[in-house]
Order: C-alpha cells, then structure tokens, then sequence
C-alpha cells in the first residue's frame, strides 16, 4: 500500500458539525466527528486477523478520521462468534500490527475494542468444550440465539457462575490484552461493557444474581467494570482509555430494574476514579431495544432521558452510536448531546462515509445477508466508493466532490 493520504476538504463545511475538527483523549487530533464503530464480522479465520482486515480499515480510514476495532476477544474463553479475532497470542498481535500499520498510512487514529462475551457463548467456542463463564449460572433467555461456526443459529450454552476468586484472572486478561495491542501499535483501548456481554452481564441486575462483593448493590455490580478499567488505566494511561456503555439496552436479555442510578453512578465513578479523565465515553442509543420495537413510546422516551443524563454528568468527551444517519448525526452534535458519532452499519457499505458527508452524496445500501459470513470480500470489501477503483483507496475528494 502507498504511503499516501486522504484528506477530506473539511474547511468547506465549517457548518457542518459532523465534519467540524475535535481534539480528545492524549491529544488526539480528528478532521471530523464520523467515527468507525466496532462491527463484528467474523473475517477472522481461525480467530486472526487476515489480510481482509487491512484492506477493510484501510478503505474506510482518513486524514484525521477515528476508528474503533470490531470487537477482540481477550482469551479463547471470550469468544463467541465464528472466526471472530482475539489478541492473545503473538500470532494475533502481530496479524493485528499490519491492520494498525495501514491504517496510521492514512493518518487516522485506531482504538482497539476488547471484550469478552461471557454467557453469550456456546461450547463450541469454548476451550475444550467447556461452559462458558458468566455472572450467573442463567442462560441467555430465549428468544435470542447464538449463531454456530456451520451457519444455523441454536441455544446458547447454560454457562458457569465464576467464584470470586477467579474475578481477578479475569480481570489480567483484559489487562494483559490491553498490553497486546498498545504493542501491535493501537492508540488506545475501548471497553465493551455493553450490549449483554461479559461485563454488561455484571452491571445488570436483571442477570447478576451474584452474592458476594460482585453482585447486590449498584457498587457491587460496578465493582468488576471499574476494576478492568483501573488495571488497563495503569498499562495505558486512562487519556488512551474509553469504555462502551449501554444501561438501558436490553440485547441479550440484559435489563436493569433501575438503569438511572446504575448509568448515574457508572458516570459519577468515571469522573472520579480517572486522572486524567478517559478518553471518552461511549453510550448506544435506544433505537433498537425490544420496548422500542413495540413503539412504547413513553418506556423509549425514558430510556433516551438516561443517555440525556450520562451526557450532562460526565466530565469528558462524549460518543453515541445506534441507528444514527446523517441528519441525526447532525442533530446530535448540533444540539450538545455528544460531540462524536459513531456509524456503523453505514460505514460498511461506504468505505468513504465522511466524503460521502461532504458531498451529501448517496448512500449505498448495506446487506444483511452478509454481515456474519468468513467470505474475505464479499460484503466486507466489495462495497463501492463513490470513485474509481485506485481513487478508491486514496480518493481525492476534494477534486471529485467539486467536479474538477
């Protein structure tokens, strides 16, 4: 890949906010506030990144842009979904150097999302067969399924309930993944604590049963988040660390009795544990919650009234993400509830979304057909640029876009 730069001609949208330029965390310098979410799509053969992975943030990074990594697993216990990466051998990490490699080519700045999926598991996945781990001895609850490595979806595994003492392996895991992939050369780390995974499955008292020092209280329940998130603070510094937050998200069976006190006291733990503050703080929007769906318009309006909340306490940067297009993008930023958003459905199907948001130009249509297939093109890095197949990879925006 040539060592050549795209730059999006952003002075000529000072209006637009999407493409206005944001300094966060260690002094991270951003052209524009569309960022890369974290999509998991299963390219990873047998858990490694592969050469796909490259060209795919390769095509979608930017001058100044801002990508997260699909989720990584921090041991084989953390997986959950065929060929999905981890970043817990050296293999992994150094697959993983060449994706970062590529991606700082383009000057963008690269966060690397760990997690660890916990209940939302199968033995298949598992080391040796074995039950997954979790909070809880509590199945994820029908009728939410787990897709299996031959393509049919099935019941999750009934998982295992860690003892106490086996909280704090868990914990250098994340650590020690951390380690890996400031190593591969990532900018930083994001927590998944969201969406019903190990950690959300913690949070949640709709699944934590626990009764020790990880369960009961809001505190209890937080316990495990904050202490992850002090071990990577110490490997990285808490100014290249973020965390992914989703208290009023119901994925995966993963409700809260009282999400207002457990987002408040999640938000009033982060501005006081870390210094200096995170990176930033990314919260998923309610638009795809099972209430929602039904059109339960008062139970929806509470739910954004949380993320309202966490906006207003926390002492940092602040992203959304969950269904967001360009005008509610817009929106958002326009009216102070986040100064980042993050796409992702969208970014899959238009490698050059930010161009794409210059010019207000069309849209290609996302396929969700092939979002969880291992086909190391099709749906992951056939999607077209508004340009020809060099200017593809390094396209000139400013030329195209004013017709020059």
């Amino acid at each position: 890949m040539e060592n050549e730069k795209t730059e999006l001609p952003i002075g000529d949208h000072e209006e637009s906010h999407l493409l206005s330029p944001f300094t966060f965390g260690r002094g991270f310098k951003l052209s524009h506030r569309v960022v890369l979410a974290p999509v998991t799509r299963c390219r990873a053969l047998n858990n490694v990144p592969q050469e796909a992975h490259t060209i795919f943030y390769f095509q979608r990074a930017t001058q100044g842009g801002f990508l997260i990594s699909e989720a990584v697993a921090v041991s084989p216990q953390g997986i959950g979904f065929p060929n999905s990466p981890g970043i817990y051998t050296e293999e992994q990490v150094e697959a993983w150097r060449r994706v970062v490699d590529a991606v700082h080519e383009k000057g963008a700045i690269f966060f690397c999302q760990l997690w660890h999926v916990g209940r939302a598991s199968h033995g298949v996945y598992q080391p040796e067969g074995k039950l997954p781990i979790s909070s809880t001895s509590q199945p994820v609850p029908a009728p939410w399924s787990i897709l299996m490595p031959d393509g049919p979806s099935g019941p999750y595994s009934t998982p295992r309930a860690l003892e106490t003492h086996e909280i704090p392996d868990i914990v250098d895991q994340f650590r020690s993944a951390a380690r890996n992939a400031m190593r591969a050369g990532f900018d930083g780390i994001e927590i998944h604590s969201a969406h019903g995974y190990l950690i959300d499955q913690f949070l949640k008292d709709g699944i934590n049963d626990r009764n020790d020092q990880y369960g009961g209280s809001v505190a209890n329940r937080c316990r495990f988040a904050l202490e992850i998130l002090s071990a990577i603070a110490d490997e990285v510094g808490s100014d290249r660390l973020a965390i992914r937050l989703s208290p009023i998200i119901d994925h995966l069976g993963a409700e809260d009795s009282n999400p207002i006190d457990l987002a408040q006291f999640l938000v009033d733990q982060l501005n006081r544990k870390f210094n200096p503050g995170l990176a930033y703080l990314h919260v998923t929007e309610p638009r795809f919650t099972r209430h929602g769906l039904k059109g339960d318009v008062e139970t929806e309006k509470a739910e954004r009234n949380v993320c309202s909340l966490m906006r207003e306490g926390f002492k940092g940067p602040f992203m959304s993400s969950g269904g967001f297009v360009q005008e509610t993008g817009e929106a958002a930023l326009r009216s102070g509830k986040a100064d980042l958003i993050a796409f992702g459905r969208l970014f899959i199907s238009n490698p050059d979304l930010p161009a794409r948001f210059v010019g207000e130009a069309r849209l290609t249509k996302y396929d969700r057909s092939k979002f969880y297939t291992s086909d190391q093109v099709v749906g992951y890095t056939d999607y077209p640029c508004m340009t020809s197949p060099r200017q593809a990879l390094f396209p000139s925006f400013s030329s195209e876009i004013n017709g020059q």
